[in-house]
């Protein structure tokens, strides 16, 4: 069986939980700041404008609180605020299904969550590594909290890297993408790719900003990777659950495959994530081609 599900160590870093005020604040004016007044039906006021985006008394007037009440959430004090009235927040600062949840996890924490997930080791039943190592011919692997790659199959293997060659703490999308030079050459849109996982820690850093671990996580790569710092700052968030990844693989070269991310209702903030090709096509040769060489094929590719 190639799939793993060791966890990171005791060892692991641990640093500071990231400022829950700080990220609420810096979240809602970096939404403000994308919001133009004629985006939102408001008339202009001429071209000397000293703010990028919205003013906090037109974001007030347009989610009907007041001025003072709207002020003293983007400082961070979202304490008393209302489901209602962070309902009315979002929809006047246009935000997505995942923004609309970030806002509401920074604002409205809820402490029993954040150390029930901070506490507790990321497991994978045996059930679930069996059906991994069942799906034959189709790279698959679960993901959880951190971005951290906690069991894989055989074809995940020979497509992305042998993970259990690394160890249990760089078996993690973020330091394999921002930090790993073979990865930048794996992913044809390396830049989407980057976006995609920076985004995901966000969500994961609205949803429980006591985590030790996370905090850890962002402060290195923040320091090893000028890409990381860049879109970190953004303060993007949003879940992708399907798409299309070019990718250009040593052995086989360029595939396009089709990935599914499926979320377990367990509580356990885990996703199994599968790739595919398109029937007949040339990158379902190529799969199948990798299929049958399994992991050496890639150690002899790419080590």
């Amino acid at each position: 069986m190639d799939s793993r599900d060791e966890q990171p160590g005791a060892a692991a870093a641990t640093g500071r939980p990231l400022d829950r005020r700080a990220e609420l604040s810096e979240f809602l004016r970096s939404r403000r700041a994308r919001l133009k007044p004629e985006d939102v039906g408001l008339a202009g006021f001429g071209r000397h404008r000293r703010v990028p985006g919205l003013r906090r008394e037109e974001l007030a007037q347009l989610a009907g609180v007041s001025v003072a009440y709207y002020t003293r959430l983007e400082q961070g004090n979202g304490r008393n605020v209302s489901a209602e009235v962070l309902d009315s927040i979002a929809r006047a600062l246009r935000l997505t299904d995942a923004e609309h949840a970030h806002l509401t996890h920074l604002a409205k924490p809820k402490a029993h969550l954040k150390k029930k997930q901070s506490g507790r080791q990321q497991q994978v039943r045996g059930a679930l590594r069996q059906l991994l190592d069942t799906l034959d011919g189709v790279p698959a692997y679960i993901v959880g909290r951190r971005a951290e790659i906690l069991a894989w199959n055989r074809m995940a293997a020979a497509l992305f890297g042998d993970w259990a060659e690394l160890p249990t703490a760089e078996r993690n999308w973020a330091r394999l993408v921002f930090l790993r030079p073979d990865y930048r050459e794996l992913f044809v849109d390396w830049e989407q790719k980057a976006i995609d996982i920076v985004c995901a820690l966000r969500m994961d850093a609205g949803c429980d900003p006591d985590d030790a671990r996370l905090s850890a996580l962002v402060g290195e790569l923040s320091v090893k990777s000028e890409e990381f710092r860049r879109l970190w700052a953004t303060h993007d968030v949003k879940e992708k659950s399907h798409g299309v990844k070019h990718l250009h693989h040593p052995l086989v070269g360029d595939l396009a495959l089709n990935f599914e991310s499926f979320r377990l209702t367990d509580g356990s903030d885990r996703s199994l994530v599968t790739y595919h090709a398109d029937p007949d096509s040339p990158s379902a040769e190529s799969l199948h081609l990798l299929a049958s060489w399994g992991t050496d094929a890639n150690r002899a590719g790419t080590r």
